[in-house]
């Protein structure tokens, strides 16, 4: 029987490279001479914690960041932002979770998704990911593409691998 998986992988080695390419503007910029600002990517952990001693040019960092995940290619879909913490010295720390992997409840809006839309396909949740199965290729190509539409609503980023008639 015809399946694929749906996974949401992040390669950390590209967001390493990421933060240090941020972090390397940020030390070049002119906006940012006499600013303190520091990123720090924790895999274990699966975060990105901006530190920055002016409140105001936190979302500069932002902006500078996702600039740079975006231009290596990867989806900034994966980033959940949290608050704003206070830091030491009147300075603000924000922590992004980066979701690697797909989340049950995720896995649960996917799979509805694909049940909404009347397809001929079977959906199930493995480990962080979802295989669907069908009957045709045909339905599996369609399946595809309702998901990359519905995306940017469940707000995962998907990679489609393990096709398979």
């Amino acid at each position: 029987m015809p399946s694929f998986d749906v996974s949401s992988d992040v390669q950390w080695q590209e967001m390493d490279n990421a933060v240090n390419q941020a972090t390397k503007e940020l030390s070049q910029r002119y906006d940012f001479k006499g600013v303190k600002t520091e990123l720090k990517l924790d895999q274990k952990l699966k975060t990105i914690t901006l530190w920055c001693s002016e409140e105001g040019k936190l979302d500069a960092v932002k902006d500078i960041l996702q600039t740079k995940v975006i231009k290596r290619g990867m989806s900034i879909l994966a980033f959940e932002y949290k608050d704003l913490e206070p830091a030491f010295g009147g300075s603000v720390r924000q922590v992004i979770n980066v979701q690697a992997g797909i989340s049950k409840e995720k896995a649960k809006e996917i799979i509805a998704a694909l049940k909404e839309s009347k397809l001929k396909v079977q959906a199930q949740i493995q480990d962080e990911q979802v295989r669907v199965t069908g009957k045709n290729r045909d339905d599996l190509q369609d399946a595809i593409a309702l998901l990359r539409e519905k995306q940017d609503q469940v707000k995962v980023p998907m990679q489609f691998g393990n096709f398979r008639d």
